[in-house]
């Protein structure tokens, strides 16, 4: 397998390889009646099985292995396995769920035997199989009764082990490449990337991935809102990943604008196998092989593709046009993009260099307002809700969430709302800052985030095992995380202690983990200043000097800070307050602070700070004179 993926990768990089067509559409074709579906083995099967075309590769391996065949020998370079459904999730509604793995193993086997017997025929032209992994009949971000938004019908952990149970088939049957494909909903796909990571952990086994979603309308969003931009951002960290693209939903035509998209921002090949048009009034597929080879020669002369094929209502005639299409045509040159923090919610979020101070709302925090503590200790989630909604509308571009109260199940809380954000499309546009001190509760807020967050936070505090495991983890959910200069010995409370753990956690987490810098940031503690205690005089200026080291040192990181925190001993003097905050946030973006948990509908202008007030926080911030503390309290 080892040997066949590297050849795959090389042929990638020298043509446009092709897909096969639709399996279901060809097996439609053959109107099998429920007799055929359940042959000699399930002929007393107590539910109907008419419909379940995967369990073919147990009833009618003669018909599988034709179709497969027959794509082979028009011009395909890879063939799915006929295993789009062949997870427990959606083999129950068969009654077959305990079939999972035999039918995984048995459809495998059978695109493996023919994608061999094609390459012994012509040696100069290997062939391939992808083991083909549907989105299931269950969506995680999107809830099936209307007057329950927060409801699923399953769990994430669910549906990672569903998908887990598949892979091992294919895995065991021989596959080349995984493909998570149809992609509706991405955290179902962030799911199966979770499976993908679990099983080769588990077996040592790691196959290349491809991924493809799927666009349900010309609005150019999937089925659970998000862009093909925010798409990419959430799965750029499967692993192994071979390809990304787009398939299925809309017709060869209607796909330009949303694959012209995904080639300008994907750093792996780009892939594309659409429907046959949309389905006619008779449930068929209108789009000639010409047609749709004439669409795939067009995409594949603007640079757009590195794979194509079909989808729905696609023939061996449609693959061999497509083929013949394609042929000469050099693939798409990959893009190589600056490295920089890039989020997402249900729209990207990318962190350029006149992106300027981002603003991490943090009224949706148990711990920083009380409001939303109040309403949601007495489970009022729809005004919660409206506290989200504020923070968005007054300018935060990310979204800190924190259930940490005493009298909260702080998982359930997190779950509850998260899934209530992700129904809300003016809240769930920006992406969520997962905020918890217990891991438990941040990994139940990733299992609910389709989009690419940021946990917050992890830290050394516990050692260098714990910190890399949660590292792992949160890199398995697909987030960026925010790092606490804090290690074994305590929290870093001088320069030099900030500058000592901020190395050594970066140095681990992209040497051991192999996190990408880029998706690191900083929190090197912003502590109360002005309380009258004298080892408490440089914590602002050490926090600021801080900053400048890591940007200076620490390549592609990125720096935060919780920034109330720094005037804790002037709580209810709000003017005050939001002056100390105005003067450290301009100071400190200066300095290198890219962002900040601030509260996004209070913060003051800089320059409209009263001059005298201005003065006196300044010399409390930068230590100018051994009175500044009683100072500010004066004028407070």
């Amino acid at each position: 397998m080892t040997d066949r993926a590297a050849t795959l990768r090389r042929l990638l990089a020298d043509r446009i390889l092709v897909l096969d067509g639709a399996m279901g559409t060809m097996i439609q074709r053959h109107d099998l009646d429920e007799a055929a579906f359940r042959g000699e083995r399930f002929a007393a099967w107590g539910q109907p099985l008419r419909g379940n075309n995967d369990l073919l590769a147990l009833t009618r391996p003669d018909l599988v292995g034709g179709i497969h065949r027959a794509f082979l020998d028009a011009g395909a370079d890879l063939v799915e396995t006929n295993t789009f459904n062949s997870t427990a999730v959606s083999q129950a509604d068969y009654g077959t769920e305990g079939l999972v793995y035999e039918l995984n193993l048995a459809a495998a086997r059978l695109a493996r035997d023919a994608a061999d017997r094609k390459t012994a025929e012509t040696p100069e032209k290997p062939r391939f199989v992808a083991g083909a992994i549907g989105p299931t009949s269950r969506t995680l971000s999107l809830s099936p009764d209307v007057n329950d938004p927060g409801f699923r019908a399953t769990t994430f952990d669910a549906l990672r082990d569903a998908y887990r149970e598949q892979i091992a088939g294919l895995a065991d049957g021989g596959v080349d490449v995984l493909l998570i494909e149809t992609v509706f909903d991405t955290l179902n796909a962030k799911a199966a990337i979770s499976a993908v990571v679990r099983h080769a952990e588990a077996t040592g086994t790691a196959l290349p991935v491809m991924l493809s979603g799927t666009i349900v309308d010309r609005s150019g969003r999937t089925l659970s809102g998000q862009t093909v931009e925010a798409f990419w951002l959430s799965v750029a960290h499967c692993p192994n990943l071979l390809s990304v693209g787009l398939n299925c939903a809309l017709g060869s035509q209607q796909m330009r604008p949303f694959i012209e998209a995904l080639s300008r921002v994907a750093t792996v090949p780009v892939s594309l196998y659409p429907n046959a048009g949309l389905p006619n009034a008779m449930g068929g597929y209108d789009e000639t092989p010409a047609f749709m080879a004439g669409q795939m020669r067009a995409y594949a002369e603007a640079g757009f593709v590195n794979l194509v094929g079909g989808c729905c209502g696609t023939t061996p005639a449609h693959i061999a046009a497509i083929a013949e299409a394609v042929a000469g045509c050099p693939p798409r040159a990959l893009p190589t993009p600056e490295p920089t923090l890039r989020l997402s919610g249900l729209e990207p979020f990318v962190v350029r260099p006149d992106t300027n101070f981002v603003n991490i709302g943090e009224r949706t925090n148990v711990t920083g307002s009380r409001r939303f503590a109040r309403l949601v200790l007495e489970g009022d989630y729809e005004e919660a809700l409206s506290v989200a909604r504020q923070q968005v509308e007054d300018g935060a571009q990310l979204l800190d969430v924190n259930m940490d109260e005493g009298m909260l199940d702080g998982e359930a809380a997190m779950q509850t709302f998260l899934n209530l954000v992700a129904a809300e499309p003016d809240i769930a546009r920006v992406p969520v800052v997962v905020d918890s001190s217990r891991w438990a509760v941040i990994e139940a807020g990733l299992k609910c985030v389709q989009g690419k967050g940021v946990v917050n936070s992890v830290s050394l505090k516990e050692g260098e095992a714990a910190f890399l495991e949660q590292a792992r983890r949160a890199r398995e959910y697909g987030a960026a995380v925010i790092v606490m200069a804090f290690d074994e010995d305590g929290q870093a409370d001088s320069l030099e202690r900030r500058k000592q753990v901020c190395a050594r956690a970066y140095r681990l987490l992209t040497e051991e983990v192999g996190f990408p810098p880029e998706d690191i940031i900083f929190d090197p503690n912003v502590f109360a200043v002005a309380t009258g205690l004298e080892e408490h005089r440089r914590y602002a200026l050490d926090f600021l000097e801080a900053t400048r080291w890591i940007k200076a040192h620490l390549p592609h990181a990125r720096v935060s800070g919780g920034i109330s925190n720094l005037s804790f001993s002037f709580r209810g003097t709000h003017r005050v307050r939001e002056a100390m905050h105005a003067a450290f946030l301009y100071h400190a973006v200066r300095a290198g602070l890219d962002m900040g948990i601030v509260n996004a509908g209070q913060l003051e202008v800089y320059a409209e700070i009263e001059p005298e007030l201005l003065e006196r926080v300044e010399d409390v911030l930068f230590d100018r004179r051994p009175d500044a503390t009683e100072r500010l309290v004066e004028i407070a």
